[in-house]
């Protein structure tokens, strides 16, 4: 009873629109005041103990990372590579758009950043080159969603901290879906490109193909270095975002020179507020787990499961649907943050690899992103392109359809999340 009493003063708070981080935080001081016998002051101590965790200091050096690479030109160098790559096929900007998307999240860990980085140069390019406006903004919107599942990714480093699963572990296994996912996305593209008979660029030669390449050397060499040096032993997954901050600072300044010494204190601010934001959240959703723990919801839902005897299929399914729901209402790191204790019990004694579930949930946090009313890729995607809410909701609603279908292959076939696991551990 107490329990649910938690949820519906959590999903009251968030239906009248009050912030997340404040509905988190402030249902959680309530019930912790109200229904429980610790003193209040444990609000404030996990908020300080969220900020000791080692993982999530992970985060704030991939934003900063992400901020410098967008600042820094290495979006405009990849996208010139990816439309050389792909540029002349049938379709061949929003095919260029989704591939773009998928080298940019791998240096990059963030969504948001995905779409802001490609869509400001690939919207007006499509465009110009004669796309349907919506057709571009849903690609774009889309394909940048898949910042949360190519490594490194902070949806996976807040799931790792919630389970205290491996997070080097969770960046392997996404790397399989994260390509099955953009490739999905680059299949449906070109069949509807075909149809409808869109543009493609002229084939420029192996020449124009080496010298795209060329430039956009320095920002591919990022994903080498930190997949490489996580999986080869050399750093920590958190040493590694570190090594990614301070190697994206250097390509700014010093190789690509794109930006100078002036423009380092604004890309500073403007990562920290992205920062403060997202740690404010995690924060708040901390407590919130905490409270959960306390109440041992989390064992007595795995207790009424295993007494329903569910199967794993019927499992993975409603996992599905709860964070479906949930991802039209909250951030991914708070639905991480308090869902992944849930299910992570109830996964393990129905057999589920844990790392599987991982890959499951940070799938569904892609889909939420382009879902409304929370999906901040529609947000970001509608600012860029200067259209309103509705109309990027429904240029993106296609495209959330092939997301999801992509998202069955992965829950019900756990090679794409577990091979590479299995093979380098």
């Amino acid at each position: 009873m107490a329990g649910a009493l938690l949820f519906i003063g959590l999903i009251g708070l968030l239906l009248l629109g009050v912030p997340i981080a404040i509905s988190l935080g402030f249902t959680s001081l309530a019930f912790i005041t109200l229904a429980t016998e610790d003193p209040a002051t444990v609000v404030a101590q996990k908020l300080f103990d969220t900020m000791e965790h080692t993982t999530l200091l992970a985060i704030p050096f991939f934003i900063l990372s992400s901020h410098f690479l967008t600042t820094g030109g290495v979006s405009a160098r990849l996208i010139e590579f990816a439309k050389a790559l792909v540029g002349w096929m049938r379709g061949g900007l929003a095919m260029a758009a989704v591939v773009s998307c998928m080298f940019f999240a791998a240096i990059s860990g963030s969504s948001p950043a995905t779409v802001v980085a490609i869509g400001s140069i690939m919207i007006p390019g499509m465009v110009s080159a004669g796309y349907d406006k919506s057709f571009a903004v849903g690609v774009i919107a889309t394909a940048g969603s898949l910042g949360i599942l190519i490594p490194p990714s902070i949806p996976m480093i807040v799931y790792a901290d919630a389970v205290e699963e491996s997070v080097g572990k969770m960046f392997i296994a996404g790397i399989i879906p994260g390509i099955f996912m953009g490739s999905f996305l680059l299949l449906v593209t070109w069949l509807y490109a075909r149809k409808t008979n869109m543009p493609c660029e002229p084939w420029h030669g192996w020449k124009h193909l080496f010298h795209a390449f060329a430039r956009a050397f320095w920002g591919l060499l990022l994903i080498l270095i930190i997949v490489g040096g996580i999986y080869g032993g050399i750093f920590t997954p958190t040493e590694a975002a570190a090594v990614a901050a301070v190697y994206s600072a250097i390509i700014a300044l010093f190789v690509h020179r794109d930006m100078g010494f002036k423009d380092v204190p604004l890309v500073m601010l403007n990562a920290a507020k992205m920062t403060s934001m997202l740690m404010f959240i995690i924060a708040c959703a901390m407590i919130f787990a905490h409270v959960l723990t306390e109440e041992q919801l989390p064992q007595i839902l795995a207790a009424k499961v295993v007494e329903q005897d569910l199967s794993p299929w019927a499992f993975l399914l409603m996992v599905n649907v709860i964070l479906w729901f949930a991802g039209d209402f909250m951030e991914p790191s708070a639905i991480l943050l308090i869902l992944a204790p849930l299910f992570h019990p109830i996964a393990m004694s129905l057999g589920i690899d844990p790392i599987h579930l991982g890959i499951i949930m940070t799938t569904n946090m892609e889909v939420g992103m382009i879902t409304p009313p929370v999906g901040l890729n529609l947000y970001v995607a509608a600012g860029l392109a200067g259209m309103s809410l509705g109309a990027v909701t429904k240029a993106a609603l296609p495209w959330m359809i092939v997301l999801i279908i992509a998202l069955l292959v992965i829950t019900y076939v756990p090679w794409f999340s577990l091979v590479l696991v299995s093979l380098l551990y």
